[in-house]
């Protein structure tokens, strides 16, 4: 004879604490889980179609698939006469109620419930509309009548559409499954949900970490199971068991909190000793709220929100997660403590006298009076952390420089020879304290860290110069073998600068080489190359720094030639003008230097030297006038320099000025070839030349006469 079963419910509460609150696939889960949990379950299976969405959806209009997400448990289980009496009760206080064991530890692993408003079972309603209950317990039974013995079960379906309808007011009946009544070999409780929302599954691993980052469970008698119902046995991804929620702690961060007693107990720093004015929880009105468990860095920054912050624990489930403890932004050191703090606390207080978690489980009542001592707790162990953690934080950091730059390989094959080991060290050192000081992110980033290495390289041997000339000073009798290490000094940072110089002006050239290779690149960036590079035009001429008569000369030509022309230009020099440079202007040794770049294969025409000798004409008269004669002093002449592939298209007029130009000695008309075959010659000696004089500090032959 089946059981009648009647849920007083209003769909106030199913929409408040069930569709409202829920509406994630992972939260449902951790709900079912804990109720296995407190029933004493070893063993908690659960099957989903993992990484997929429930029901489809199109047009607005949402069709179920007719999936079925299963949590099967081991645990106690609950008769017939149980399921009416408490599983179906919405808001009974467990931990109040005798007859259910009250806030006793559980009878078989002495477990802390973590059940507490009995309102868990709705979970499921914020994602599916049909919950199947299958529950066997009880007493072991024997019917020699009918030759049966098991667990008694029961078995009902309950639909939301059925709960919610106004036509039952608040008591609804739930559907009568075919198991109820019937006995069962074994005591457990299988939940089955169907008729989806659209709700994503997540993927196994996803759901895996999700699971774990809920429950902070350390015990034997207890292991979850996730099964991809998609999947047949045997098949890879087919299942696999939840492990302990994991996070890699940076080395030497971590502090440890292992309260004895009633009485406050100093935390444990990371090097095994107590730390003073810290203990494992805090005083709140003359009483003791201890806190277990541990904080520390990340090894790596966080990579999800899973593990971002400390998470809270309150008789091993989920309370909260919180970074900082809600202390306020702009704080030293900020940016490290919000990317690599961790940890987890278990806080069983939060749930004993008053219920200090709100209802989803995603965080705790930081106004309470006893929630703000924590918060307070929480923000001054933030601190302390802080400081504690720089120097690994900067070690670790280090680690990461050395790694993507190489910079212990580099180091030996710049300065190789034992004669400058100490050098070696001093570009190491440099190196060091780079990599200590930028972001991770920048630690990480090969061009950024490769530019930072080359510097410590180039610059070792100038402070190990500066050093031994300090020292020579401080002597008052120095020893020709000091005089001798000394030159040896200097003479190995000249080399390590020229070295660099090399190195930066061949990469200058391939660039060049690259640019030119495109026929469509465009003049622009030939000449952007070119204003930072003038040597690429001339060998010998050195790139200096802004200087203000340059500047000067730039801003007055300009206005010149507008008010002689009507036309007004941009002229590139070592500033950024803020728009495209019709040539660029530079000077050597008092000789205005006009660069004119034409693309690879162009064919020069009237128009555009038209143009050049507008320049041509308006720099002659420029110097030449009364008023410019302070920039006349510093700027004695010009010259014109013409990159460009094919003259023939020149007129006769046209022509003729460019030959007077020429053999003038005002102008230089060179085509890419010839240009490109001169850089690339010139430089590539260059570069022989600097690792010839390199090699001699590699070999140690290097004397204060070389």
């Amino acid at each position: 004879m089946a059981n009648r079963y009647t849920m007083r419910i209003s769909r106030l509460t199913v929409d408040k604490l069930g569709v409202k609150l829920y509406d994630r696939v992972s939260a449902v889960i951790a709900e079912l889980i804990a109720n296995a949990y407190d029933a004493d379950a070893s063993e908690v299976t659960i099957e989903a179609p993992m990484g997929t969405f429930l029901a489809s959806k199109a047009g607005g209009a949402i069709t179920d698939k007719g999936l079925r997400i299963t949590v099967t448990d081991n645990g106690i289980g609950m008769t017939p006469q149980q399921v009416q009496d408490f599983f179906l009760v919405v808001g009974g206080e467990r931990r109040n109620d005798p007859n259910r064991g009250g806030d006793n530890p559980t009878a078989k692993y002495g477990r802390k419930v973590m059940g507490r408003k009995g309102v868990g079972k709705l979970a499921p309603f914020g994602i599916c509309k049909t919950i199947e209950v299958i529950s066997s317990g009880g007493e072991f039974v024997r019917d020699h009548e009918n030759g049966e013995e098991g667990y008694r079960t029961a078995h009902i379906r309950m639909h939301y559409d059925g709960i919610v309808s106004d036509e039952l007011g608040e008591d609804y009946p739930p559907d009568v499954g075919e198991l109820d009544g019937a006995l069962r070999p074994s005591s457990g409780t299988q939940i089955v949900l169907c008729d989806f929302g659209y709700r994503l599954v997540p993927g196994m691993e996803d759901l895996a970490r999700q699971i774990a980052q809920r429950f902070g469970i350390r015990s034997e008698h207890w292991q979850i199971t996730l099964v991809d119902s998609q999947k047949s046995d045997g098949e890879s991804g087919y299942s696999t068991i939840v492990d302990r929620f994991a996070v890699d702690i940076m080395p030497n961060t971590r502090i440890s909190f292992t309260p004895h007693g009633t009485l406050p107990t100093n935390a444990i720093g990371p090097d095994g000793n107590e730390v003073q004015g810290l203990t494992a929880g805090f005083t709140h009105a003359d009483e003791f709220f201890p806190v277990h468990g541990w904080i520390a860095y990340s090894k790596t920054p966080y990579r999800d929100d899973l593990m971002a912050g400390v998470r809270i624990y309150c008789r091993q489930k989920f309370a909260a997660q919180t970074a900082v403890f809600n202390r306020k932004a702009g704080f030293t050191g900020e940016h490290d403590v919000r990317s690599y703090v961790v940890g987890e606390l278990q806080a069983d207080w939060l749930d004993e006298r008053e219920d200090l978690i709100l209802t989803d489980r995603r965080d705790i009542l930081w106004s309470d009076e006893v929630c703000s001592e924590f918060e307070r707790w929480g923000q001054d162990v933030i601190r302390r952390i802080g400081v504690l953690s720089r120097d690994p934080m900067r070690r670790a950091k280090w680690d990461l420089f050395r790694e993507t730059g190489q910079v212990l390989a580099r180091a030996e094959a710049a300065f190789p020879s034992e004669n400058v080991a100490d050098i070696r060290a001093r570009a190491v050192d440099l190196a060091k304290m780079f990599g200590r000081t930028i972001s991770r992110a920048e630690a990480e980033n090969s061009d950024v860290v490769d530019e930072l290495v080359d510097m410590s390289l180039t610059l070792a041997p100038h402070l190990k110069l500066t050093e031994m000339m300090r020292e020579a000073a401080a002597e008052a009798d120095t020893p020709l073998s000091a005089l001798v290490r000394l030159m040896r000094a200097a003479r190995i940072a000249e080399l390590a600068s020229f070295g660099r110089i090399a190195e930066d002006r061949i990469k200058v050239v391939e660039r060049l080489l690259e640019l030119t290779r495109n026929s469509l690149t465009p003049e622009g960036d030939l000449q952007d190359l070119i204003e930072g590079a003038q040597w690429l035009i001339n060998p010998e001429w050195v790139a200096v720094t802004a200087n203000q008569s340059l500047a000067s000369l730039k801003r007055a030509f300009e206005r010149y030639y507008e008010q002689e022309t009507g036309n007004s230009i941009s002229l590139a020099s070592f500033e950024d003008s803020g728009k495209r440079p019709d040539f660029v202007l530079s000077s050597q040794e008092g000789v205005i230097q006009i660069i004119e770049i034409k693309r690879p294969k162009h064919i020069l025409q009237n128009a555009e030297l038209e143009r050049i000798a507008n320049y041509h004409d308006n720099m002659d008269s420029f110097i030449e006038d009364p008023a410019n004669q302070e920039l006349a002093k510093v700027y004695r002449d010009f010259h014109i320099t013409i990159v460009c592939d094919n003259v023939d298209a020149l007129g006769r007029v046209e022509r003729n000025a460019l030959n007077g130009w020429l053999e003038g000695g005002r102008a230089t008309l060179m085509s890419w070839d010839v240009f490109l075959d001169r850089t690339s010659s010139v430089h590539e000696d260059f570069l022989r030349e600097a690792k010839r004089l390199q090699a001699i500090i590699g070999t140690g032959k290097g004397s204060a006469a070389c």
